[in-house]
């Protein structure tokens, strides 16, 4: 699957939920999209169940299919539960870590700011979105880039939710990654068991 450009109000109503940031087309048409959106819908196989929260998460989290197959080799080879461990993978990602600390209003927009050189990961410029973090790392707005509009904006109240695995420094516009998240520090609605089910078919 290529990274998805299109609508994000069609990804949301096909699964119901915000997966691409709060939509109100979620609100207005709560039924699937396409011409037989509001028709009767069978019910679904336990593949296609397990189909969609793997689904859920790439579209959430911006993830190409062969990335996402590489980060579940990691997980199911590290130590714990295959499926957090996933999800662990996911929330240490950089620009899923750049939109945590509020830097950015999107996963897409956190993307950007990175893939354009304006985070800095230890001091030193890292353009990766998918650069995994560890551990007691920092992340900081570069210099130059600190008087961005998107960025001060989306710091000055737009996603301003912090998260107890991150650290941020407002006056220094620095976050520290400070350890992988719990399973219940994640809000995402997913259940990565069925993820795990799937691949191991």
């Amino acid at each position: 699957m290529a990274r998805y450009t299109g609508p994000k109000s069609k990804i949301s109503r096909k699964f119901g939920e915000p997966i691409l940031g709060n939509s109100k087309a979620l609100s207005r048409k709560n039924y699937a999209p396409g011409m037989h959106g509001k028709g009767r819908r069978g019910k679904k196989s336990e593949y296609a169940l397990q189909l969609q929260e793997k689904q859920k998460v790439k579209y959430t989290y911006g993830i190409l299919e062969r990335q996402f197959e590489n980060l579940f080799h990691k997980a199911a080879i590290k130590d714990g539960i295959t499926g957090v461990n996933l999800l662990r993978l996911c929330e240490a990602r950089l620009d899923n870590t750049v939109y945590r600390l509020g830097i950015a209003p999107t996963r897409r927009a956190a993307r950007q700011l990175v893939s354009h050189n304006h985070i800095i990961v230890d001091g030193e410029l890292v353009n990766i979105p998918s650069y995994s973090l560890k551990p007691g790392q920092l992340v900081a707005v570069r210099e130059k880039s600190k008087s961005l509009e998107t960025i001060s904006d989306s710091l000055a109240g737009k996603n301003t939710k912090r998260f107890n695995w991150l650290e941020w420094d407002n006056s220094q516009m620095t976050g520290k990654f400070i350890s992988f998240p719990e399973r219940d520090q994640i809000p995402e609605n997913f259940n990565e068991q069925a993820i795990v089910e799937l691949y191991s078919k």
